[in-house]
């Protein structure tokens, strides 16, 4: 029977009767559940900006925990153009001066005279195996025949003997051109070169005929004001402090500072501050208690996001191992909870004692005032471990994750249940409404009949 039906007969027990009554049901029953609903799809989404603040906040922390992060060096020739200096990760620390008083260069050598490129280097047709050696190397040998010219020589040479030495032919005018040897390596390193017996090589080609365009020496310099010659074969000086490669350019003296590299640690610690900032800054709007509703932070009351607000804001005091705080480095936080840091201070405590900083921050051994020692976890490494507690996968954040989430299903699941079992009351109520009706119908037809009935006998009484 269509719902349309409902109070037709009576006009009492009406569809609008029905409606009104599951309204109120409904008001009682079934809105404040579409309200928890709402509430806590509210506390999911709020969770999900936190969820994000706080991963990019620990991994700013993990970025300045690096056990690298205090090994970058930073090489500066603080005067003088004699010298190029880097150093590699974790290498000394120190000022020094080096005097350069001979630089290194490589041996040159050119041949005697040939008419042009194309002249044969076998005199007589025979052919043999040339011998090619550049200071204390390796001997290479290299066969010519009758049909061997300049020119395929000068690719023999580089193809076999490349590694030591390079050749190239000079054309010095219009009948006369010179193969020239160039060693590969600076150094005192002669060139010479031997026919094998009963071979027949041009003699411009041999060592006696050899002439020096550059005679090869190695380089030669002091250390730090001494006056003992420091010798190397090369201008390439990298065996003389360990991790610093120094390059001798000129003639002359140069001061040099090699210095922790503080570039890559400002950074990290610049976005260690901007996420710390962006993290208390939501959390604050979260849980802002209020009696505004509008303003109110929706985990105002929920103790887990407000204990880990607690946690990161009581680090900056609690973290380091009881020899100091962030704030002895520069670190501080203003009346707002917004963190700043003073580089000023951090790098002067860093140039004063770097090992002391870097076990503060990142762990080792700490030598306090007085001389004793203590083995520190470090700050960092402190602070790692107190958001990770939230952050890492089932801890505590994914936990409320899972609880809110519980906790809209079982409220989905009452809402279905509650809509259901008002379904089914109305459905009754409609059908007792139309029994109702229809009883009340046949009473109000009875009692017109009655009263027509009544109207008839007392009009034939009268007459």
């Amino acid at each position: 029977m269509a719902i349309s039906s409902v109070g037709v007969g009576s006009g009492i027990l009406t569809q609008s009767v029905l409606d009104q009554l599951r309204k109120a049901d409904e008001a009682q029953r079934i809105t404040p559940i579409t309200l928890s609903i709402a509430n806590e799809n509210d506390k999911q989404s709020s969770l999900a900006v936190i969820d994000a603040s706080m991963t990019n906040f620990i991994d700013s922390i993990n970025a300045l925990k690096d056990a690298t992060l205090f090994n970058g060096r930073s090489a500066t020739v603080t005067s003088g153009t004699s010298v190029s200096v880097s150093a590699t990760a974790n290498s000394d620390i120190q000022d020094f001066t080096l005097n350069v008083t001979q630089l290194a260069k490589k041996q040159v050598s050119e041949s005697g005279a040939f008419t042009a490129s194309t002249d044969k280097v076998s005199t007589g047709g025979l052919g043999g195996t040339l011998t090619l050696t550049v200071g204390s190397g390796t001997p290479v040998n290299i066969a010519y025949d009758s049909t061997t010219s300049l020119a395929d020589l000068k690719k023999l040479i580089n193809d076999n003997a490349g590694t030591q030495v390079n050749a190239t032919i000079l054309q010095t005018s219009a009948t006369e051109s010179h193969l020239v040897l160039s060693a590969v390596d600076e150094g005192a390193k002669a060139i010479t070169i031997t026919d094998s017996a009963g071979g027949d090589l041009n003699s411009n080609l041999l060592t006696a005929n050899l002439t020096d365009l550059q005679t090869g020496q190695g380089s030669k310099f002091t250390f730090n004001g001494g006056t003992t010659e420091i010798l190397r074969d090369t201008n390439t000086v990298t065996d003389l402090i360990s991790g610093y490669t120094i390059n001798l350019k000129e003639l002359g003296s140069s001061s040099v500072s090699v210095v922790q590299d503080t570039t890559n640690i400002h950074t990290k610690i610049d976005s260690f501050v901007e996420k710390y900032n962006s993290a208390i800054t939501e959390l604050n709007k979260q849980t802002l208690s209020s009696t505004d509703s509008a303003s109110r932070g929706i985990f105002s009351g929920e103790s887990t996001i407000k204990s880990m607000k607690s946690a990161i804001q009581n680090m900056i005091q609690s973290v380091g191992g009881g020899v100091g705080s962030l704030e002895d480095y520069g670190f501080s936080v203003d009346r707002d909870g917004k963190m700043s840091v003073d580089k000023t201070v951090f790098d002067g405590l860093l140039s004063a004692n770097a090992s002391n900083v870097e076990a503060f921050f990142n762990g080792g051994t700490y030598t306090k005032t007085g001389g004793s020692q203590v083995t520190l976890t470090g700050a960092f490494v402190d602070m790692s471990s107190i958001v990770t507690a939230y952050t890492k996968t089932n801890g505590i954040l994914d936990q409320l994750k899972s609880s809110i989430s519980t906790s809209i299903t079982d409220l989905e699941d009452r809402k279905t249940s509650a809509t259901a079992s008002l379904d089914s009351k109305y459905a009754i109520l409609k059908k007792q409404f139309i029994a109702y009706d229809a009883v009340i119908n046949k009473i109000n037809n009875t009692s017109s009949l009655f009263t027509k009935l009544t109207s008839t006998s007392t009009n034939s009484s009268s007459n």
